[in-house]
């Protein structure tokens, strides 16, 4: 059973950021070992893979093993010429930006609850008295179509409401062929995963717009904690002007430097469990800076929320037994509705222990 209120009450991370404040609030301050540069976890600046989906069109299959490779080893990628339009791209970005540039009060029209989510939020996780993250969002739903409600969308700016349904359109279209190219690398039917989903249009989707405002303590906080996402995959758009998000690879934090006009694609823990471990969801986490805030879009592709997901049938079998338990993506995504970003505790402790 979802809660229907928060906890305690909400402070918006905007109002800290813009109040003038030297010091952050206790409650977000990481842990030393969790912070941005620390020894535990050193900063290294490398590349994550560019995927051109031009490639698609000339020779599919080395496209799918390029994926394929980026999926197996990193659990993210840029894709460019992905087909979503330039202009598009950066309606959405302007929208957003000045969604967040309104006076409270308008925004707070659509303060959300941790019963849906939707609307405009600033904390994830109902426990009380829990570690924040330093950001704002708006989160919404699209897919399937009976939840989606564009009442709950912002009518400000003007635009916004049209732009959102174009985009998503464009976003879930990238989407569907992504999964067609997971399927095809597994080794499975070309539309094994996306109907495991739930099929075209009966999958779940919905997009949170992240804003992270100034910090004046950046080296303390985080935007983002670490946290694989539950879901299926995350098309992300991300701020062109500064990065910030940062993937665990191989024992360290690799900053993504984003391409202009590109998506980040991350699996999720939902592709993990299908793929019976072969697909990798990663820990990602987002960083704050003390002179420029940050927006960002994450378009969350993912099952149905009442399909069981368990790991797909053809790759099952007597040396690889299934490593998950069917559950459904509305109970699985429970738990970090519940505790917040917590890393891979979720899809690790659903593993299923093998006998002695």
């Amino acid at each position: 059973m979802y809660m229907t209120s928060w906890p305690e009450p909400v402070i918006r991370v905007q109002h800290l950021s813009e109040s003038g404040i030297r010091a952050i609030p206790e409650r977000y301050v990481k842990l030393p070992g969790d912070r941005p540069g620390s020894e535990a976890m050193a900063d290294v600046h490398v590349s994550i893979p560019v995927i051109d989906m031009r490639k698609l069109l000339s020779d599919e299959r080395a496209a799918a093993d390029e994926i394929g490779d980026a999926c197996r080893e990193w659990g993210f990628f840029q894709v460019v010429n992905h087909g979503v339009s330039h202009e598009l791209v950066a309606g959405m970005r302007e929208a957003w930006r000045r969604f967040f540039r309104l006076p409270f009060e308008e925004k707070n029209k659509y303060a959300n609850s941790p019963a849906t989510y939707e609307g405009y939020g600033s904390r994830l996780g109902v426990e009380k008295g829990m570690s924040l993250d330093w950001s704002d969002y708006f989160f919404l739903h699209y897919l399937p179509v009976e939840v989606r409600d564009p009442s709950k969308w912002p009518t400000l700016p003007d635009s916004c409401r049209e732009l959102l349904v174009k985009y998503s359109e464009e976003v879930v279209k990238l989407g569907n062929q992504l999964m067609k190219i997971f399927s095809i690398n597994l080794g499975l039917e070309e539309g094994y995963l996306l109907e495991a989903f739930g099929g075209v249009g009966n999958m779940s989707a919905c997009m949170r717009a992240n804003y992270y405002p100034q910090c004046p303590q950046p080296h303390l906080a985080l935007g983002l904690s670490p946290h694989s996402d539950p879901g299926g995959m995350t098309i992300l758009l991300p701020d062109e002007n500064i990065s910030g998000l940062q993937v665990h690879h191989a024992g360290y934090w690799v900053t993504v430097k984003p391409i202009p006009n590109a998506f980040v694609v991350n699996l999720g823990d939902q592709l993990q469990v299908l793929s019976n471990g072969k697909y990798k969801s990663v820990e990602h986490r987002v960083l704050v800076n003390a002179w420029k805030e940050r927006v960002s879009l994450a378009f969350f592709y993912n099952p149905r929320g009442d399909i069981l997901i368990k790991p797909a049938e053809p790759l099952v079998t007597e040396a690889e037994p299934p490593l998950y338990p069917a559950m459904t993506f509305d109970e699985y995504r429970l738990y970090i509705r519940t505790r917040g970003p917590c890393g891979k505790s979720q899809v690790d402790s659903q593993l299923i222990k093998s006998p002695p």
